[in-house]
């Protein structure tokens, strides 16, 4: 079997760091492998992110410090053999993260990163204490238009809910949770164990009552003493006037029921606009382009243009418009969400040239022709060689 890395080497410090240069040093090194944040390569970022984790929750205690600066192992079976030098199985020993002072609460640094606790484990506190339910997402679809005025849309989402009967107790209504005798309430075990040091405790998860502190001697019938029970409410939710797309609408308190108390999760709607088959955005400015006729573009004319919310507003375009040429129509756009500006409406002219013509206008064309001199091209000789 492979030796381990030194812990000192794993973070990255001297032998005589302090536990402020320890910690900073795991910051660091968790932040940096955190497999969340290392998604093209998890398994090995998985590896080393354990590595830096093992090291530091050995190296922050002082008393396993001190084993591993004397002994080069906290392993008490690394001294004696199978079962440690008191001998049978009293060498082995096990530990949480609450085990180690502060190390537990480290679990605020990553919540703030990856929008969740430190490797699900956090102190024997937090467990204990009222939790924010889960947050959930959703995808709505949404056309141009209704980007562009804004709409009230009712979504169907699939959730935990209260339960109606025990209102979220899980115990059997007339009855209530009795606190755990095997834990005496406190969601933990202490273990003791012989070390080559002495006695040492340890503490881990009652398996009694998973934690909680209580147990429910009669489930409620209706969600067998989950508390909740899956349900499929419907919720209107109102998309402002100038969303743009996968922009997110957050509904706060629509999420997942907390626990022991805790708020509410949230619900987070991501927004996806269609295609228009007209217009387009670019910013808060809405782009289109309007076909015109040949006497249009030379004589000049007054045009109606249409407008996304269905109006229509005149426009006079000069005399001699060349195709391609753009006119904006001021504060036609978008509305902006997080502001009281709004964008403006450009619209393109491309000239259309007719594909066919009555005699009339095919004599009309030529005398237009004659009366402006117009030549076609002279093809120049040897051009092709």
């Amino acid at each position: 079997m492979a030796s381990k890395r030194d812990y000192y080497e794993v973070l990255g410090v001297n032998k005589s760091a302090t536990d402020d240069e320890l910690k900073k040093a795991y910051r660091k090194l968790a932040k940096k492998y955190h497999p969340d944040a290392n998604q093209d390569n998890k398994a090995e970022a998985e590896a080393k992110f354990k590595e830096v984790n093992e090291a530091y929750e050995n190296l922050s205690d002082p008393q396993k410090r001190r084993m591993y600066d004397q002994f080069g192992t906290v392993d008490p079976q690394g001294f004696g053999g199978a079962g440690g030098p008191f001998g049978g199985q009293g060498g082995y020993y096990s530990y949480s993260t609450s085990d180690f002072g502060d190390f537990g609460d480290l679990g605020d640094i990553f919540s703030s990163f990856f929008g969740g606790g430190f490797g699900g484990r956090n102190s024997s506190r937090k467990q204990s204490g009222p939790k924010k339910g889960a947050d959930l997402n959703l995808n709505m679809d949404i056309t141009f238009e209704q980007a562009f005025l804004g709409v009230e849309k009712e979504v169907i989402i699939t959730r935990n809910d209260t339960c109606d009967n025990c209102h979220g107790t899980g115990a059997k209504p007339g009855t209530s949770k009795m606190k755990c005798t095997t834990c005496n309430g406190t969601g933990q075990v202490t273990q003791v164990q012989n070390t080559i040091l002495g006695q040492m405790q340890t503490r881990r998860t009652c398996s009694t009552c998973h934690g909680t502190g209580e147990i429910i001697k009669e489930p409620c019938e209706h969600c067998h003493g989950k508390g909740t029970i899956r349900k499929q409410p419907k919720i209107k939710v109102k998309i402002p006037a100038g969303i743009d797309d996968n922009q997110t609408v957050v509904l706060r308190g629509e999420g997942e029921p907390g626990e022991k108390g805790g708020p509410k999760g949230d619900l987070y709607i991501t927004v996806r606009i269609k295609r228009h088959s007209i217009y387009t955005r670019k910013g808060n400015n809405v782009l289109c382009e309007v076909p015109i006729t040949i006497t249009q573009a030379t004589l000049g004319a007054d045009l109606e243009i249409p407008m996304v919310d269905g109006s229509k507003e005149s426009y006079r375009i000069p005399e001699g418009t060349q195709t391609g040429t753009k006119f904006t129509l001021r504060s036609k756009g978008f509305k902006s969400v997080n502001s009281s500006s709004v964008g403006d409406f450009i619209f393109t002219v491309t000239v259309q040239t007719p594909k066919r013509l009555s005699k009339e206008q095919r004599d009309l064309l030529t005398q237009l022709a004659k009366t402006m001199n117009e030549q076609p091209p002279i093809k120049k000789r040897g051009l092709f060689g």
